[in-house]
């Protein structure tokens, strides 16, 4: 049925056009690292395995740029993308399990009733289809193929979540606890924290000493040039000219030529720092080398409105002497957040035991009533005071409950939930149906939630380590 639709995929000139496209998105020499046999496999769903060329076909779909994967290495972003490879084949096989299906000719309505692929006059486009398939890199097969794919995710999320009717007193529920009011009293816990400029020279130096090899800073010697056209070619202009010399100069850099030989070649001015530390966050050239300090090679990069090339010559890594006034306020600053993080961790873990109560809240204030603040919340999405992720714990929370809560400048404090008044809503509101819409969305959430931890109890996923720690070192 799909068959006249994908006449345009089938030509030369189209599959010309498709392979240009498509070749900058492989991994190219990615499947030559592994070995072939067992231990190709990536994971195991069951008895059916996960190969590392279906790792790699899901990654070439999902468009990540290799960069960005190397970049994130270290945040599991590998373990992340599998972890979603093997959501997908899970959902595959429960799609296989319940028989669901569906047949070309829904396909094809789909697609030509999609209003991306509409003209004027709301009528099919297959120029609109074929355009849309060359510049997302798709053949119409593949398309079609995710298409399905897609259709029988919603068929099965449907099967599991379908014909959920929240009743009146869900909905009802669900409205009340959105749009009551609550009454808190607070307290900000900045003035109650040890200020920053309070701590003495001994607790400075006493935990400089406990911390030594922590607070120990890099020193670097290094020498950069600043590259512009003006400076390069005597232009004004980013030209070719410019652009040509930029790569004369890098490959330079790869066949090991030194940083002075580049200076006197190209004529360009030679900058050199000794022992240098920021002393602030401004955006300084010599503050962007500092970031880069773990790069030891000589490295030109591109700054938008400039090349940057340098090569750090050495790294010490000191403890600063107290004569530094930027090291001493820091200490003061990390000592400042250390006791700001015990003070707190300390009402939380009372808050949690249920140890804390009215005696102890108006103690943080020395029984000082003026800094306890009152405040009325009109409704869970009120965060005209505090951050709304703050608001919605004060919202789960009974009355005579206490939370720490922060607002949109990170300031923290200490709430109290004093009252609350609820407001009821008739079967006559217009917001009913909104309220209603809400519940079943909550309740689909509650199923695919059941649902999930029924797949991790049907299917035994196991993954083998020493694939994955081979892709990791692919790409690093």
């Amino acid at each position: 049925m799909l068959d006249s639709i994908r006449k345009f995929s089938k030509t030369f000139f189209a599959k010309i056009l498709l392979v240009i496209i498509i070749i900058p998105f492989v991994f190219w020499g990615m499947g030559g690292v592994f070995n072939s046999g067992n231990t190709n496999s990536l994971a195991k769903i069951n008895s059916i395995n996960i190969s590392t060329q279906d790792f790699i076909d899901h990654l070439n779909q999902s468009n990540i740029n290799q960069d960005i994967i190397r970049e994130k290495l270290n945040d599991n972003i590998l373990e992340e993308l599998l972890a979603e490879l093997i959501s997908k084949k899970l959902l595959d096989l429960e799609i296989q399990s319940l028989n669901l299906f569906v047949s070309e000719k829904t396909l094809a309505e789909k697609i030509r009733k999609n209003i991306n692929f509409l003209d004027e006059n709301k009528k099919f486009s297959r120029v609109k289809y074929e355009k849309f398939l060359l510049s997302n890199n798709f053949t119409a097969p593949g398309f079609e193929k995710r298409l399905k794919i897609n259709e029988l995710q919603k068929s099965l999320f449907t099967y599991i979540g379908g014909g959920i009717k929240p009743p009146f007193f869900i909905a009802s529920e669900t409205y009340k606890n959105e749009t009551k009011k609550i009454a808190i009293e607070y307290i900000s816990l900045e003035e109650i924290y040890k200020s920053v400029d309070s701590y003495t020279i001994k607790e400075i130096s006493d935990f400089i000493s406990d911390n030594e090899n922590d607070l120990k800073k890099d020193y670097l010697d290094f020498s950069y040039a600043k590259i512009t056209p003006d400076n390069l070619i005597g232009s004004n202009e980013y030209n070719n000219e410019f652009f040509n010399k930029i790569d004369e100069i890098e490959n330079k850099i790869s066949n090991n030529v030194e940083f002075n030989e580049l200076i006197n070649e190209y004529k360009l001015v030679k900058n050199s720092k000794k022992n240098f530390i920021p002393i602030d966050n401004k955006k300084s050239i010599e503050n962007k080398i500092y970031k880069l300090r773990k790069n030891n090679s000589l490295v030109i990069i591109d700054q938008d409105e400039y090349y940057l090339l340098f090569k750090i010559e050495k790294v010490d890594s000191n403890l600063p002497k107290m004569d530094d006034v930027q090291f001493v306020e820091d200490v003061k600053q990390i000592l400042f957040q250390k006791n700001k993080y015990d003070y707190n961790k300390n009402l939380l873990e009372k808050i949690q035991n249920k140890s804390f109560n009215d005696y102890e809240f108006r103690k943080i204030v020395n029984k000082d009533e003026t800094k306890i603040q009152s405040l009325t919340f009109t409704s869970i999405k009120d965060n005209d005071t505090f951050d709304i992720n703050s608001v919605k714990i004060i919202y789960a929370l009974p009355i005579n409950s206490y939370a720490l809560i922060a607002d949109d400048k990170n300031m923290v404090y200490i709430a109290k939930i004093i009252k609350e008044d609820f407001i009821n809503i008739s079967k006559t509101d217009k917001m009913l149906d909104l309220y209603k819409d809400q519940s079943r969305t909550d309740i689909k959430n509650k199923l695919y939630s059941s649902y999930d931890n029924f797949l991790n109890s049907k299917y035994k996923i196991k993954i083998n380590e020493k694939t994955l720690e081979r892709v990791k070192n692919y790409f690093k």
